[in-house]
């Protein structure tokens, strides 16, 4: 991409297709139903990957470790050259269930270091341990020692579950986190936990207080669906939270199992880029 295109809110002609910055990267939450994950995220700007867990709940989605692989696993020479996996923060060893996740801390750090060790075509640029934090947890703070023993860059996910509200959130990292752990700031906005104007405040007390290269936010993508699940969110949903957070990193949640290429092509036409 050209120099004018990185540095704004710009359309730029790329691959027949026209593209806009909206978004830095797409977050992938690989399960069985998105082990092949394919979409036109790029075309909204993303350039990098954030792959939430290679282990989850004793399955493996890379070979080489003590624990039991996926079949089948994912195609990861053909992801590595995706251009929306360009740069890829590799998520470790994780649960679905948080509250398992936050009480098998010893286990999961010994079997993300084994990720840590794998060769992969990716181009790893920062790992992710994915057991998420939020100010109810108050053992959270054991993190720090943990953290000691996986390697740098190194990014978490916090999130505020009981809406303590953006510098109760702020101090509680501040207060135990290491200076050299980024945070994936989770929006809620997709599960009506707030609005999206509120959310970027939450960003915005993060970057005052973190700074700016630690901070992320990750955009919900989905909105509850009547009678139970989650729905992908509208363009119209979708567009009015990425639209106040243009001074911050953006990263989709998540883009196999919520933006599909219809809705990337409706995001495109609803801000007057033409598709070929």
């Amino acid at each position: 991409m050209g120099l004018a295109c990185t540095l704004s809110v710009s359309s730029c002609a790329s691959g027949g297709r026209s593209e806009q910055i909206l978004v830095q990267g797409t977050v992938w939450q690989p399960d069985g139903a998105t082990v092949h994950p394919k979409g036109q995220w790029h075309h909204l700007g993303a350039r990098k990957l954030l792959i939430q867990w290679s282990i989850v709940d004793a399955v493996a989605f890379v070979s080489g470790t003590s624990v039991p692989v996926a079949e089948p696993l994912p195609d990861w020479g053909r992801i590595a050259k995706e251009p929306w996996a360009q740069e890829v923060i590799l998520g470790l060893a994780g649960h679905f269930d948080e509250n398992v996740s936050r009480s098998d801390l010893p286990r999961l750090i010994s079997l993300s270091q084994q990720l840590t060790q794998l060769p992969t075509p990716l181009n790893v640029v920062g790992w992710y341990f994915p057991v998420e934090v939020d100010p109810t947890w108050r053992e959270a703070h054991l993190l720090a020692k943990y953290f000691e023993q996986l390697p740098r860059p190194l990014w978490i996910s916090a999130y505020d579950s009981a809406n303590l509200g953006a510098d109760a959130l702020a101090d509680s990292l501040a207060t135990w986190l290491p200076a050299d752990v980024g945070v994936f700031f989770q929006d809620g906005v997709g599960i009506h936990a707030r609005s999206a104007a509120v959310a970027v405040r939450y960003a915005d007390v993060l970057v005052a207080r973190l700074g700016v290269h630690r901070v992320k936010i990750i955009a919900e993508a989905f909105r509850p669906k009547i009678g139970g699940g989650f729905r992908s969110a509208t363009a119209a949903e979708l567009l009015s939270q990425l639209s106040l957070y243009k001074n911050h990193g953006v990263y989709l949640f998540d883009g196999p199992h919520y933006v599909p290429d219809t809705l990337v092509n409706e995001l495109l036409q609803s801000m007057s880029m033409p598709t070929k």
